[in-house]
C-alpha cells in the first residue's frame, strides 16, 4: 500500500478500521497537539469511510469551546492540557457527531510551551462513548519527555489510536 505517513501509524490505523468496522462501530477524534495526525492515519486507510465518522482539529482553546462545547471555565481553571479538558473535548466530539466512540488527545508537543506541571512531552487522552456513563472518566496522562516535536505527535497519535480499538 502507498502511505504518506509512517508505517507503524499506518499499520496501527488500519487495525483500528478492521476492529471498528467488525464491532459496527463509527469513530471520531477531536484533535489538538496531533493537528489532524489521527485523523489523517485513519483515512490513509481504503475503506476507512464505513468507520470515519469526523474528525475535529481544535487547536485553539476557543476552537474547542466553539466546535466542542467544551466548558470555558474548565480550560480556565484546569487549563487546556489536563484530563478535565480532554473529557470535555471527546463527549463533544460524540455530541456533534453520530460517532460510537470519541478519543481527544490535547499536549504540549514543544519546543516550547511547557510548564513545570505540564513540561513539554505532556499529553493527556479521553475516550468518551456513546450512552457511557457520563461519570466514568476514562482519560490518561502521558509524559512522553522532550523527544522531539515529530516524536511526541507520533507517540500521542499511536496512543489514540489505540484506545479507539474496541
Amino acid at each position: 500500500m502507498d502511505v504518506l505517513l509512517p508505517r507503524e501509524l499506518v499499520e496501527l490505523a488500519e487495525r483500528v478500521v478492521v476492529a471498528n468496522r467488525a464491532a459496527g462501530r463509527r469513530v471520531a477524534v477531536a484533535e489538538s497537539c496531533t493537528g489532524g495526525l489521527v485523523s489523517a492515519a485513519l483515512t490513509e486507510i481504503p475503506g476507512s469511510s464505513d468507520v470515519v465518522e469526523a474528525g475535529f482539529v481544535t487547536y485553539s482553546n476557543q476552537a474547542k469551546i466553539a466546535l466542542l462545547n467544551v466548558n470555558p471555565e474548565v480550560i480556565e481553571t484546569f487549563g487546556a492540557v489536563s484530563t478535565a479538558t480532554a473529557w470535555g473535548m471527546a463527549r463533544g466530539a460524540l455530541a456533534a457527531s453520530d460517532a460510537d466512540v470519541a478519543v481527544a488527545i490535547t499536549g504540549v508537543a514543544g519546543p516550547g510551551g511547557g510548564t513545570a506541571k505540564k513540561p513539554v512531552g505532556t499529553v493527556v487522552f479521553a475516550q468518551a462513548l456513546r450512552g457511557g456513563d457520563p461519570e466514568e472518566v476514562k482519560a490518561e496522562r502521558h509524559e512522553f519527555g522532550d523527544i522531539g516535536r515529530g516524536a511526541i505527535r507520533l507517540q500521542a497519535a499511536l496512543l489514540a489510536l489505540e484506545l479507539l480499538l474496541p
